[in-house]
């Protein structure tokens, strides 16, 4: 697995069709998460804490058919559209173009997921 030094690198490398769904995450983290996003595991990762992984909010990973946004805390979202899918702690959604990101649905995920990390 290659290694990437930052997340533009990260998004830079993605096929064009995950690229386009990266990019577009990214515009709406960075407007409700700034400056907090890097490379962990492979993969961007945005925390609030010292060091990448430390207090994490939200990941985008891209696999071969999809971009997984997902949130560390994302079963205590409230999600009234019924898209995240439940984990472990965590919530997912699998996005397979950029028709499947709303905006005002996301964003209001990730003022949740701020939320929850800052209370």
């Amino acid at each position: 697995m290659p290694k990437f030094a930052t997340v533009a690198e990260y998004v830079h490398s993605l096929p064009e069709k995950q690229r386009e769904i990266a990019v577009r995450l990214l515009d709406l983290i960075e407007d409700a998460l700034p400056g907090t996003g890097a490379v962990w595991h492979g993969h961007p990762v945005w925390s609030l804490g010292p060091t990448p992984g430390k207090q994490p909010v939200c990941l985008v990973k891209a696999y071969p058919a999809h971009v997984t946004f997902g949130f560390w805390r994302g079963q205590e979202i409230e999600d009234l559209s019924g898209r995240l899918e439940p984990g472990a702690r965590m919530a997912a959604l699998k996005l397979r173009s950029t028709d499947d990101v709303n905006d005002d649905l996301f964003t209001a995920w990730l003022r949740q997921a701020l939320e929850l990390e800052t209370a």
